[in-house]
């Protein structure tokens, strides 16, 4: 089940979230320095990361979760939200040149599927940013905040989902040092300075960067397949002798 979006208004309007929301953008920044004349797709509630780009972009769509809810973005002027299902994209084919997912992933219900449909709205050699709950992290581990809900991930399993969707990733970090309570806001940057300097890997979001690829990899070659012997301890009925069966005659 979806965090609504009442929720994450909420919780980006506290100061908690405030933290969460500049720590991804800082890193993002350096992902993405500029997204001057190009057309972006933000998906789940990417809205407050678009905001710098729309001056600069030549397009930029915010597409939300139907179980997610919407809410009107920008602010102000003629809306680019779009209300949907996240299996079935309302775009045309090769549209995207970047594209954001930010509380979308970690909540679907299907994924790769859902990878995948975002694979097919992108321009080949468009590039994904997706943003998920570090399952190493402390803002996975409690409800208390949206990066509580649905599944973490690790860099592996991130690196291998994208892969499978025929996405090849070229850059990942993890954000948010800061701690997860509202008495710490305060020591965010300190803390936020720490775990960029030691590197470390416990930061609560976990940033991948990907570029669609026409092709899939072959990273399943080669891959060991475990075959199982059936159980020793089979149910009874099964080593029960067939039954007899009675051969008759045509001229019976």
């Amino acid at each position: 089940m979806r965090v609504d979006v009442l929720a994450l208004q909420r919780f980006y309007a506290s100061r908690l979230g405030g933290v969460a929301q500049a720590a991804a953008a800082r890193r993002l920044e350096t992902l993405w320095t500029s997204n001057a004349g190009l057309d972006v797709l933000g998906v789940g509630y990417a809205g407050p990361l678009m905001e710098p780009w729309r001056a600069s972009a030549r397009r930029a769509v915010s597409f939300m979760p139907a179980a997610q809810g919407a809410e009107r973005w920008p602010s102000q002027g003629a809306a680019a939200v779009v209300l949907g299902d996240e299996l079935r994209l309302p775009f045309a084919d090769c549209v995207f040149d970047r594209a954001v997912l930010v509380h979308a992933l970690e909540e679907s219900t299907a994924p790769r599927q859902f990878l995948r449909e975002v694979w097919r709205v992108m321009a080949p050699e468009g590039r994904l940013v997706v943003i998920v709950a570090n399952r190493t992290g402390l803002w996975a581990l409690g409800d208390a905040t949206p990066f509580g809900s649905g599944r973490p991930y690790s860099r592996r399993q991130l690196g291998r989902l994208l892969a499978d969707a025929m996405f090849e990733p070229t850059a990942s970090a993890v954000a948010l040092h800061a701690l997860p309570w509202g008495w710490a806001a305060a020591l965010a940057d300190s803390l936020e300075s720490a775990g960029r300097l030691l590197r470390s890997p416990f930061g609560g979001l976990v940033m991948m960067e990907a570029v669609k690829r026409l092709y899939a990899s072959s990273g399943k070659e080669g891959r060991e397949v475990l075959l199982a012997k059936a159980p020793a301890h089979a149910a009874p009925h099964l080593h029960k002798t067939a039954p007899h069966l009675h051969k008759t005659d045509a001229s019976d």
